[in-house]
C-alpha cells in the first residue's frame, strides 16, 4: 500500500513539474504596476456637468452590497422591480421593457440595430450630436438616411416633421428630446400621431431628459424609448433603459435579416429580462452592482413622485436662469419654451476662453461643468442640474464660483 502510495505521489510530482514548466515557461516581461501598490485615491467633487452626476448615499450604500448571481431568483425579483420602475418613469405599459449593459449610447444602438435593416429608410433629427450620431449608426446598418437638419438650439415642428415623412416615407423617425450638447428640449406631443398615420415608428432619446422633463411614452405615442442611468437617476454609468411598443416589437420579430450585434438583439434580451414569460435564458452576465444601484434610484424617483421631480428640476433651473443672468451671462438657447430643465447651456462670454473658466471652477471650488460638445464645442459652456444635485444651495454654489472666474480669469480684449 505504501509503495503504491509512493509511486502515486513520484507520477503526480512528474506531472506538476510539467504543468509548472508549461505555465511559467517565459519570463515576465511586465512587472507588477507600481501605481497599483497605493491606495486608490478619488477626488471630492460636486458634479454640475452634463453628466454623470453625483450619486445618492443610499445609491452609494446600493453599490457596496454582497455579489449575487446574475441568474438566481432574488436576482430576477431585483430585476423585475426594475422593469416596474422603468415603466413609472416611461410612464408605459410596454411589456417589453429591460435594461441594456451598456451605457445611453448603447441603447441608441440596441434601438437602430433592432429597428432598422439595410435599405430601410430613416428619418433623423440632427439640431445636435446625437441625431448626428443615430445617422451614422444607421448608415453603417445600411438605412437610407433622410437628415433634417437643423442649427444648434433650434427645434422641430409637426410640420416640418411631416413633410419629411411625406417626402422619404421611412419606416423609423428619431428624435432627440433632451439634446445635451445643445440645451433645446424637442416637444414630443402629436409626433407619435403624426408619425402612425405614415405608418412610421417613433424612436425618442431621452438620455439627458428623463426625470427631469415630463414624458407620455404611452400617451405620446412613442414606440421606442431609451435612456442612460447617469443623469437624472442619478446612477452609475454604464447602464440604460428601453421599451418597445406593441408595433415596434412585431417590427423586430418580422424582420428579414438578424440584427448586426447579437449583445444587443431584443429577441434575446428580452428573454434574459423575463419579458416573454417566466423561463429565462442566459445571454450574458449582467452587471449586478450596477442593478442594485439603478433599483434604489428609480425606488427614489417613486418615492418623491414624478411629477414633484419634474417641478424640482423646473425650479432649480429657473432659479438657475437668473443667477446666471444676474452674472451677464447669456442663456444659448433663446426660446425659453425649448430650454432643457436638466442641462443649461451659456454663451461663453466673449473674451473669455471656456476652458480657462471650466478649469477655474474645478481647481477652486471643486465643481465640475464642462464645455460644448459637436456642434456647439467652443461656443458654449454647459452645466447640469441633473436629479439629486437640483437645488438652488447648488446654484448658488456654482453662481459664486462662476462670479470669481469671471474676475480672474483672462480676457481679451476685442
Amino acid at each position: 500500500m505504501f509503495w503504491m502510495l509512493t509511486k502515486t505521489s513520484v507520477t503526480l510530482g512528474t506531472r506538476a513539474a510539467g504543468w509548472v514548466r508549461t505555465m511559467g515557461s517565459h519570463q515576465l516581461l511586465v512587472p507588477p504596476p507600481e501605481a497599483l501598490s497605493k491606495p486608490l485615491s478619488v477626488p471630492k467633487r460636486l458634479l454640475l456637468g452634463p453628466g454623470p452626476s453625483d450619486l445618492t448615499p443610499r445609491v452609494l450604500a446600493a453599490g457596496g452590497l454582497r455579489m449575487i448571481g446574475h441568474m438566481q431568483k432574488e436576482m430576477f425579483q431585483i430585476m423585475d422591480e426594475i422593469k416596474q420602475g422603468i415603466q413609472y418613469v416611461f410612464q408605459t405599459r410596454n411589456p417589453l421593457t429591460l435594461v441594456v449593459s451598456g451605457s445611453g449610447h448603447c441603447a441608441m444602438e440596441t434601438a437602430l440595430f433592432n429597428l432598422l435593416e439595410p435599405g430601410d429608410s430613416f428619418l433623423v433629427g440632427v439640431n445636435g450630436i446625437w441625431g448626428m450620431r443615430a445617422a451614422e449608426i444607421a448608415e453603417r446598418i445600411g438605412a437610407r438616411v433622410h437628415r433634417m437638419i437643423k442649427d444648434p438650439g433650434e427645434h422641430y415642428t409637426l410640420q416640418e416633421v411631416e413633410e419629411g415623412l411625406a417626402r422619404h416615407k421611412p419606416v423609423l423617425l428619431f428624435l432627440t428630446h433632451g439634446e445635451s450638447s445643445t440645451g433645446v428640449v424637442q416637444p414630443l406631443d402629436g409626433f407619435g400621431e403624426l408619425c402612425h398615420r405614415y405608418q412610421c415608428l417613433f424612436l425618442v432619446d431621452s438620455v439627458a431628459s428623463l426625470g427631469g422633463v415630463p414624458i407620455y411614452m404611452d400617451q405620446q405615442g412613442i414606440d421606442v424609448l431609451y435612456s442612460g442611468s447617469q443623469k437624472v437617476l442619478n446612477a452609475p454609468p454604464g447602464i440604460s433603459l428601453i421599451s418597445f411598443s406593441d408595433k415596434a416589437k412585431h417590427k423586430v420579430y418580422t424582420r428579414r435579416t438578424k440584427p448586426v450585434s447579437f449583445y444587443t438583439d431584443i429577441t434575446y434580451l428580452a428573454k434574459l429580462w423575463g419579458c416573454e414569460g417566466k423561463t429565462r435564458v442566459v445571454h450574458h452576465t449582467t452587471p449586478v452592482t450596477s442593478l442594485y444601484c439603478l433599483r434604489e434610484s428609480l425606488a427614489l424617483i417613486s418615492e418623491e413622485g414624478l411629477e414633484n421631480f419634474w417641478q424640482r428640476h423646473r425650479e432649480a433651473t429657473s432659479y438657475l436662469h437668473k443667477r446666471l443672468q444676474e452674472l451677464g451671462l447669456q442663456l444659448f438657447v433663446k426660446d425659453p419654451a425649448i430650454r432643457l430643465p436638466t442641462i443649461t447651456t451659456v454663451t461663453v462670454p466673449a473674451g473669455y476662453n471656456w476652458r480657462d473658466i471650466v478649469s477655474y471652477v474645478l481647481d477652486h471650488f471643486h465643481i465640475e461643468i464642462a464645455g460644448g460638445l459637436g456642434p456647439s464645442e467652443e461656443k458654449v459652456l454647459r452645466i447640469g442640474l441633473l436629479g439629486y444635485n437640483a437645488t438652488r444651495e447648488n446654484v448658488d454654489r456654482l453662481a459664486q464660483a462662476l462670479r470669481e472666474a469671471l474676475q480672474h480669469c483672462p480676457k481679451n480684449k476685442l
